[in-house]
């Protein structure tokens, strides 16, 4: 373990965001460069020696979060990033961008502030690739089988970069112009610059891992064909359908999905635009959605210029403590103030839209709401707390309601479907269909980034064994499995 009584000497300390006033004139990251370094040897020893390791049941990657935290704790970067690598493919990436429920399941976090988990994963990572502990690891030989992998998000590189490491001949397939997915057209750049995957990219090219851009399985390629010309499929499309809000005015000018709105502003950034198509300089912007991509779409309107930013949330405010019916270890839903929420804008909760109000020109100008209280499990609307807010632009972050299927790939697969409307899979992530597998969120439904990686992981085993009647590669998750919750 760490230092015995680090949890009773030290204080959570987590890292430092730069200046609002300085970060919404740019795009980079929001942490100040190098703070975590300092306090990261402190912060891991709180890490307590607590006998069963619940950080590891709040994890579905399986880390060996006590390992390496001994490890920074003793600043032996090497053996950390080892031990940190051992189950997860990107923790650059989940170090960033996941909501460490590992953190709601430390032990430590039943009666004091939890070890930063997240940060000190962050941290490790990148004092790794500091030191050149992050190198390609290319197969020893060949097995002569190859893979198509359709999607380059992260459940999509996980089990691509698995397949590879295993000696089989895997390419990936990626509608967009650049790999990454969602992490790269999603993820805005304050939130995790593209640096990270760009890294990893080439890294996984020197493994051997060929990259397909623009092809779109369904339309560009027929997925009958593709399935022809490989020994195995590994669909990693992501469930991208946007959630719409069908009410009156939808159609007005001005209204968009987030994922409409959010690639363009990375677009940008990538140099491929000088200004972003939908922009919300100098407007009044709407966010309809309370989750992390609403969030994203708050800090992106911050540093375009909005004249405001309003975001609306049906659910009722979360509280700050925990409440009885989320107790430890499970993660529970707490009031959220995002790096976007401390640049400002104003959040309220317990509303829901009733109509969209435009201008003679078929431009959204007024957003109609009304407060709500749930009834049976559904929201009903409050008499009398009718009213309008101005809203020159509105983002829709809704949630996704599933895989993609206008281009056409789950019915040239023949794919069964569940009863939500996922991609349907066995004990093994196989689908219906022999040797095509599904793994991320096309198969679990919107999900975090870390059961994105962990699917990748499990499917990649089962795409193995099919492949070679054995496998060695590691499976941490069941499809059935479901995060800690009640």
């Amino acid at each position: 373990m760490a230092d015995p009584k680090g949890f009773l000497n030290h204080e959570r300390e987590i890292a430092k965001t730069r200046p609002v006033e300085e970060r919404v004139k740019d795009w980079n990251e929001v942490y100040q460069p190098g703070s975590l370094l300092p306090i990261i040897s402190k912060q891991a020893s709180r890490c307590m020696d607590c006998g069963i390791p619940f950080c590891h049941n709040g994890c579905p990657l399986g880390n060996l979060i006590p390992e390496w935290n001994d490890y920074a704790y003793r600043e032996d970067w090497t053996e950390a990033s080892e031990r940190l690598h051992a189950t997860n493919n990107f923790p650059e990436f989940t170090g960033r961008l996941c909501p460490a429920p590992c953190e709601a399941a430390c032990v430590l976090g039943i009666n004091q502030p939890p070890v930063t988990i997240k940060n000190v994963e962050v941290s490790i990572i990148d004092q790794a690739w500091d030191n050149g502990d992050v190198t390609p690891q290319p197969p020893e030989r060949l097995s002569g089988k190859t893979v198509a992998v359709i999607g380059s998000g992260p459940a999509g590189l996980a089990a691509a970069q698995q397949l590879t490491r295993a000696g089989h001949t895997v390419a990936v397939y990626e509608r967009a112009d650049r790999i990454g997915g969602l992490l790269r057209y999603g993820i805005p750049e304050f939130k995790m610059e593209k640096r990270h995957i760009n890294r990893r990219i080439e890294q996984m090219r020197a493994e051997g891992t060929k990259f397909r851009t623009e092809v779109e399985i369904g339309r560009d390629l027929d997925a009958k064909k593709l399935r022809k010309r490989y020994d195995a499929v590994v669909i990693a499309a992501g469930a991208t359908t946007s959630r719409d809000l069908p009410v009156p005015g939808r159609e007005l000018n001005g209204i968009h999905f987030a994922m409409e709105y959010l690639p363009l502003a990375n677009k940008v950034q990538e140099g491929d635009l000088t200004v972003a198509p939908i922009s919300a300089e100098g407007k009044h912007v709407v966010v309809i959605g309370g989750g992390d991509t609403g969030a994203d779409c708050v800090g992106t309107a911050h540093r375009q210029g909005a004249a405001s930013v309003t975001q609306l949330e049906i659910m009722g405010k979360p509280g700050d403590e925990r409440n009885a019916h989320q107790p430890w270890p499970t993660f529970p839903m707490l009031y959220k103030v995002t790096s976007a929420h401390e640049e400002g804008g104003e959040r309220i909760y317990s509303v829901s839209t009733t109509h969209f109000e435009g201008d003679e020109d078929g431009n959204v100008q007024w957003l109609h709401l009304t407060e709500v209280e749930f009834k049976d499990g559904r929201p009903e609307p409050k008499p009398g707390t009718e009213r309008k807010i101005p809203a020159q632009l509105v983002t829709l972050a809704m949630g996704f309601t599933g895989t993609d299927r206008d281009n056409g790939l789950v019915e040239q697969f023949g794919l069964e479907l569940d009863e939500r409307g996922n991609i349907a899979r066995d004990a093994d992530f196989a689908t219906n269909v022999p040797g095509v597998y599904v793994a991320g969120d096309a198969g679990r439904g919107q999900s975090l980034i870390v059961w994105a990686i962990a699917e990748g992981r499990s499917a990649a085993r089962g795409v193995d064994h099919f492949l070679t009647g054995v496998s060695a590669l590691p499976a941490p998750i069941k499809p059935t499995d479901r995060a800690l919750a009640v």
